[in-house]
């Protein structure tokens, strides 16, 4: 795959500039940042680093070296921080380039995460032919993930993520978008807020349950047409992958295999997730340097 990533980076994180503004008990300085600077840019690590400087890190040391991160039109401050070219900007071992995905007239928000893929695979015709990896930036994928999708043989793969790994509150893991796959592990559907039924529908022999943590590898000429064909959500209006991976997997039930992993994986999605997230850092990255 050459270590090709896109890091997903252009939301205008809502949910946590409303949580920010009701918060009473976060580190106000943190709170502060929650409520005018993306997810991906707030001080959570020694130093003040970004989360954004440790999901680079593990994708350097997975094997990734050409990252795209998609921005929003307003983004100075992860461009300022990361390179002040478009592309070919020479960071920590990494060649970063950026991608903007624009809010279209009439709307508050830009159009989801199908979209910004789309805009950062448009921004990239170099990598016609070829494999690469795509993930949120507000999420933490571990060194090991990483490298299993960097090193996968199959032209699209997604982490099979435990349920019960996870180390969040039960109401929440409920939320989170459970994978149905065959007996081969290839994926069948993925399924969005699950009732009860469904997420016993999805669990193994063993019981065991897969989420979704919005990590994937796809190949480029395969994913950009149905990019281009995803459909807005009915109700949230906006186009997302898991809309295209279910495209996908309804023209080819071979076309995607998963990747079984248990392990947590922190998340900066609400304010409260903000000491969590820094308690993390400073234990598992005790002399963290990039």
């Amino acid at each position: 795959m050459s270590g090709r990533l896109v890091i997903l980076a252009g939301g205008v994180s809502s949910r946590m500039k409303r949580s920010a503004q009701t918060a009473r008990h976060a580190d106000p300085r943190l709170r502060d940042e929650a409520a005018r600077r993306a997810k991906s840019m707030i001080g959570v690590g020694s130093g003040d680093r970004p989360l954004m400087d440790y999901l680079l890190y593990n994708a350097r040391e997975s094997g990734y070296r050409d990252v795209t991160i998609v921005v929003g039109p307003d983004d100075r401050e992860i461009r300022e921080s990361y390179g002040s070219r478009d592309q070919g900007n020479a960071i920590a071992g990494l060649t970063i380039s950026f991608a903007v995905q624009p809010v279209p007239p009439g709307r508050e928000r830009p159009l989801g995460t199908a979209d910004a893929l789309h805009h950062g695979l448009r921004a990239r015709p170099d990598w016609r032919g070829g494999k690469f990896c795509v993930c949120n930036s507000d999420n933490l994928y571990s060194r090991t993930a990483l490298r299993l999708l960097c090193d996968t043989p199959h032209p699209a793969a997604m982490i099979d993520y435990d349920r019960s790994a996870l180390q969040f509150d039960q109401a929440r893991i409920e939320k989170f978008a459970v994978i149905r796959k065959d007996g081969e592990g290839y994926l069948r559907a993925i399924i969005e807020k699950p009732a009860p039924a469904e997420v016993a529908a999805a669990a193994d022999a063993a019981g065991r349950v897969g989420v979704s943590m919005n990590i994937f590898v796809f190949s480029y000429d395969t994913i950009l047409p149905v990019l281009e064909q995803t459909p807005l959500h009915p109700s949230r209006q906006e186009k997302e992958i898991p809309t295209a991976v279910t495209m996908l997997v309804e023209r080819d039930p071979h076309a995607m295999i998963t990747i079984p992993l248990a392990e947590h994986v922190p998340d900066l999605t609400h304010v409260d997730d903000i000491a969590a997230m820094r308690e993390y850092l400073l234990r598992e990255f005790p002399r963290f340097s990039f």
